[in-house]
């Protein structure tokens, strides 16, 4: 009797065909515990990757310790139209709160980073795609009135798929809303501070994302209206390599600087510094700018160069 070969084939980093863990690199096929990937602030040991991190993982990362305190947390959507797809919204919004323990794609509040006070607005990809829903338009739009009302900046950390598709229209409307948020900040002189996480696409970067007078994005995330693949099928041409990629969005002008992750909150802080420096520090505009961290110049240090120190509120 012949006998028979059979070759199996998997994808690399695969376990059984299946789909890949959550905690395998996309990239080099690294893979990490948990407590691993959380003490690297989920950034990949071996090539850098940056993993997608949670809205309250975010915060802890950036803001000092105990000086966060959240608004808006009891705001929950309502299902006016009444959708449902495979499932009821209702139901939709029930599974993404169990499994996120949050109410809605953004967390809205304050904090200090470095000792200086900040409103806050952070997306969770996790909940249904990091999704633009009124919820979560309201909440941003609450950490804007808050910086307005107590004169601190506001810094936002996006990352979503678009527009909440079973809200429709109310959900079109939310990016109407955060534009004139974040005028109203304009209008006050207070700044806002625009980080972009992977993926930050569709009306989420159509809108309040891309409006910030400091715009960062973190190494590698994908910063476009529509991904790659859809701009091929769409226009039949194929794209760039780094379509829509932080790096490419940085050498067209888009982006003020890309930084890794670990150097975030540094950063942040840096500007805070330059924006909203404490009241007993000089704000006038022969005084040197602070800095937190020496060495070699950074794309933040690069950026300041080229702003106005000491800006004042008002």
């Amino acid at each position: 009797m012949t006998p028979v070969e059979v070759n199996v084939e998997r994808s690399g980093g695969e376990e059984g065909g299946g789909r890949r863990h959550p905690n395998t690199c996309p990239e080099c096929r690294s893979h990490y515990r948990d407590d691993e990937l959380r003490h690297a602030q989920r950034v990949c040991a071996q090539c850098g990757h940056h993993f997608v991190v949670g809205a309250m993982e975010r915060i802890d990362q950036l803001i000092d310790a105990g000086t966060f305190v959240e608004i808006g947390a009891e705001l929950r959507a309502a299902d006016p139209l009444a959708f449902v797809d495979l499932k009821p919204y209702t139901d939709r919004l029930t599974d993404a709160e169990l499994q996120t323990g949050l109410g809605d794609s953004l967390v809205a509040g304050h904090g200090r980073i470095v000792g200086r006070e900040t409103a806050l607005a952070v997306m969770d990809f996790a909940f249904m795609g990091g999704s633009m829903g009124s919820v979560m338009g309201e909440r941003f739009c609450l950490a804007a009135d808050y910086a307005e009302q107590h004169g601190v900046p506001l810094i936002s950390v996006t990352g979503s798929g678009g527009a909440r598709m079973q809200e429709n229209i109310l959900a079109l409307m939310q990016m109407a809303k955060t534009v004139g948020a974040v005028d109203a900040l304009r209008e006050a002189g207070l700044p806002y501070i625009s980080v972009l996480a992977h993926p930050t696409t569709g009306g989420v970067i159509a809108s309040f994302a891309s409006l910030g007078d400091v715009v960062i994005a973190e190494p590698g995330a994908l910063l476009s209206f529509a991904g790659p693949r859809v701009v091929e099928q769409t226009t039949g041409e194929k794209v760039a390599a780094d379509f829509g990629r932080a790096e490419s969005n940085l050498r067209l002008g888009q982006l003020d600087a890309v930084v890794p992750r670990r150097e975030l909150r540094g950063e942040l802080a840096k500007l805070l510094m330059l924006f909203s420096p404490a009241e007993d520090e000089p704000t006038g505009d022969n005084e040197p700018l602070m800095t937190i961290v020496e060495g070699e110049a950074n794309p933040i240090d690069r950026l300041l160069g080229r702003l106005r120190r000491g800006r004042r509120h008002g």
